[in-house]
């Protein structure tokens, strides 16, 4: 399905958006210049839409201001040798109503053509004023002025000439006025003679800027009179050639003759003819959206951005993981594990040794408290953003695997991107590294460790344990009586005996050889589970670690990606396209 064209207020809306976005990213010439064009082109629109305002536009000795003076049937520019000849811009008006003048007051008010072509004017910063209120329209149906007559019916109501200030006046600020109007009129009227239409000023410094400007250019090749046939055929050929070189291939070149008159009828049509459509202003305004978009784009460049892979991001967690502790960490939480279970499964009689050994979870900060005032004995809720680890202070080597993480990915994320987007995507994901390693530790401090958990098989073991004990104390009992018995000379009946041994001595070897079963039974027990809360442990600290290089590093990255997608897309609706290739999404 074709996209449908979008029209001058959407390309306004999104060339200024471009602009928006290509803001502190490019060079600050071409995002100026579109932002001031649609600022211009506002100004434009709120002004008169039922005048169109044609500019002359030349080099000196040119005859641009003789060519004005033809057309208008008057002698109103000022035509010298002399160098400058045009001062100032000087304005023709046709189709004002008689009363109706140009200047401010209660006629100025855009109520009226009158009114509606001073404001024009007064916004083109054109105070020379003439009203010509009789023509164009000749009775007789002879061709009269701009070639027209009743015999066509053509109308040129509304139109604005106006003879510039020459593009090479030896006065600055006559080149001034002459660039910042070819800018604002909207029809652009080139005249050139044979000896200097190749001039470097006019190709360098104009033409060669608006190959997109050919449907409101005219080009009038002055005092043909002067050459043959021959020459002027020659002249002509390599006028054209040079335009098309600035993307004008399609713009109309006249021969003319302000002299002679030769051709100026034909110059009449052409004008009468864009005057009556009515469409000049926006076709203007359209192609002066269409350059500054191209202006952006060539600034920015075109390419994919490759983005941020799951696997990139997953990599960048680890990174932050090891640089940030993690494995000291897992160590300790495989440690606490290994210490409380050997005080809840080991031998009752030597647990008091284990009382000596201090939890590596808790030189580290990172065993939850208990408020011991409590019977439920639930966990103290920890506010990671006061709670810090006593992880060991970061290394030169541990930053440097922070900063070579970041790197990596805003290198691998930008790579295909076009250099200015792909600088502005590494400074998005650098921006936040100085706060990257105090957010990793918040992160591991606020992470659930299940360090306060333990085992089902715990209890069962202690419960053996105790009963071991207990069975061995019997039998010791048994027996230390049996021989105090002795030793006082009591005659007791013997102990009874299983298969020729002694019940006492059975309980005592039974017992001991329980616990020492059980303790070596919980040895392997402890370590795998040990190793497998390490494992838990690592996992959600990898989260937690990915999480925190998402916020600072991935997010930043993707969002600025993202605003280089709309910026090209916003690009392409400006130019009038269908919208650039979007690239590769992250996920």
């Amino acid at each position: 399905m074709s996209r449908a064209v979008a029209t001058l207020d959407e390309r306004l809306s999104a060339l200024g958006e471009a602009a928006d976005l290509g803001r502190n990213r490019l060079p600050d010439g071409p995002v100026d210049t579109a932002e001031a064009a649609v600022r211009a082109a506002g100004e434009r629109r709120s002004l008169s839409a039922e005048h169109t305002v044609v500019g002359f536009f030349g080099a000196t000795g040119s005859g641009k201001s003789s060519l004005f003076n033809a057309l208008t049937g008057r002698d109103l520019a000022r035509v010298a040798a002399t160098r400058p000849t045009t001062s100032e811009p000087l304005a023709a008006v046709w189709g004002v109503r008689h009363g109706q003048g140009l200047g401010g007051g209660p006629d100025a008010d855009g109520t009226g053509e009158g009114g509606g072509a001073a404001a024009l004017l007064d916004w083109l910063g054109v105070t020379r004023r003439h009203l010509l209120d009789e023509a164009p329209v000749l009775d007789g149906g002879r061709s009269g002025f701009l070639g027209i007559g009743h015999k066509d019916g053509a109308d040129a109501t509304g139109l604005i000439l106006l003879d510039l200030p020459d593009i090479d006046s030896v006065e600055l600020n006559n080149r001034e006025i002459t660039s910042k109007l070819a800018g604002h009129v909207d029809v652009l009227v080139w005249v050139v003679d044979p000896e200097k239409y190749a001039d470097a000023v006019i190709h360098r410094d104009f033409l060669a800027t608006m190959g997109s400007h050919a449907a409101v250019t005219l080009v009038l090749l002055n005092q043909v009179d002067r050459l043959t046939v021959a020459d002027r055929d020659t002249v002509l050929a390599s006028l054209r050639h040079m335009l098309t070189g600035h993307g004008l291939a399609d713009v109309r070149v006249l021969p003319v003759s302000a002299r002679t008159g030769e051709g100026l009828d034909e110059v009449g049509r052409q004008l009468a003819s864009i005057v009556a459509a009515r469409g000049a202003a926006v076709e203007r305004l359209g192609a002066d959206v269409a350059a500054r978009a191209d202006d952006l784009s060539a600034a920015s460049g075109t390419g994919d951005p490759a983005g941020v892979t799951d696997g990139l991001e997953h990599r960048l967690g680890k990174d932050l993981a090891v640089a940030g502790g993690v494995p000291a960490v897992v160590r300790a939480v495989e440690g606490s594990y290994r210490l409380r279970s050997a005080k809840q499964t080991s031998w009752p009689v030597l647990r008091w040794m284990h009382s000596f050994r201090a939890d590596p979870l808790r030189r580290l900060h990172l065993m939850p408290e208990r408020a011991s005032a409590r019977r439920d004995r639930d966990e103290i809720e920890r506010d990671p953003a006061v709670h810090r680890t006593s992880l060991p202070t970061r290394t030169g080597t541990q930053r440097a695997v922070v900063e070579g993480a970041v790197r990596t990915v805003v290198t691998e994320a930008s790579a295909g991107a076009p250099e200015p987007w792909a600088a502005s995507i590494r400074r998005a994901g650098r921006a936040e590294l100085d706060a990257v390693p105090d957010a990793v530790d918040q992160a591991i401090s606020a992470t659930d460790l299940g360090a306060a958990q333990g085992s089902w098989w715990w209890p069962v073991l202690n419960v053996l344990q105790w009963l071991a004990l207990l069975t061995a104390v019997v039998g010791a009992g048994w027996l230390g009586l049996l021989a105090l018995a002795v030793y006082l000379q009591f005659a007791l009946p013997p102990a009874p005996s299983v298969e020729g041994f002694p019940i006492p001595t059975l309980l005592l070897v039974g017992g001991l050889a329980l616990g020492l079963l059980l303790a070596l039974l919980a040895v392997p027990l402890t370590r795998w589970t040990a190793a497998a809360r390490g494992r838990r442990a690592r996992r959600r600290l990898e989260e937690s670690t990915t999480a925190v290089g998402r916020r600072l590093v991935v997010d930043p990255v993707t969002a600025e990606i993202e605003r280089y997608h709309r910026f090209q897309s916003a690009i392409g609706t400006a130019a009038g396209t269908s919208a650039r290739g979007r690239g590769r999404a992250r996920r």
